[in-house]
């Protein structure tokens, strides 16, 4: 596993987090004492009086909703950086960091190791993500086992 993963496997093992049923907003944010409140503009996490408090927007489904608390969790654990100053380039960068940290937020990868199946419905239904979510997981996911499997290979 790469560092994201393992970070997130160490969170949430930590929270008493092992089961796909415990992935969700309300439970992670009780665990993490986060206060996330929902709103008719776009998702965000905003630092005010010494306390973080998340935004989701929810004028979307609730695949939608737990694909940005994923995305929102990079710049809780991770970011200090206010984007809006910063030139067009490093923002993006850092929105792209905190999209690839929501793919295995989501859907961590300790969690897939322990299916026996594993499908794009299956990621979709299982960690409630909306359907190209899943299936960009899906495909990091089999680029990392074919990547090992290659690895061991011996000619």
């Amino acid at each position: 596993m790469n560092r994201t993963e393992r970070y997130i496997q160490k969170l949430f093992l930590s929270l008493g987090i092992n089961c796909i049923s415990q992935l969700n907003i309300k439970e992670l944010s009780n665990k993490l004492n986060l206060d996330v409140l929902f709103w008719n503009y776009g998702s965000e996490l905003a630092y005010y009086n010494g306390c973080f408090k998340v935004f989701i927007n929810n004028n979307q489904s609730m695949q939608c909703m737990w694909q940005d608390f994923g995305h929102e969790m990079y710049h809780y654990f991770y970011d200090e950086t206010n984007y809006n100053y910063l030139k067009e380039t490093y923002a993006t960068y850092g929105e792209s960091k905190a999209d690839y940290f929501a793919y295995h937020f989501c859907v961590p990868t300790f969690m897939l190791m322990q299916l026996k199946e594993v499908s794009v419905y299956v990621i979709t239904n299982l960690f409630n993500v909306e359907y190209d979510f899943a299936f960009r997981r899906l495909e990091m996911y089999q680029s990392k086992l074919m990547s090992i499997t290659s690895s061991n290979l011996s000619f």
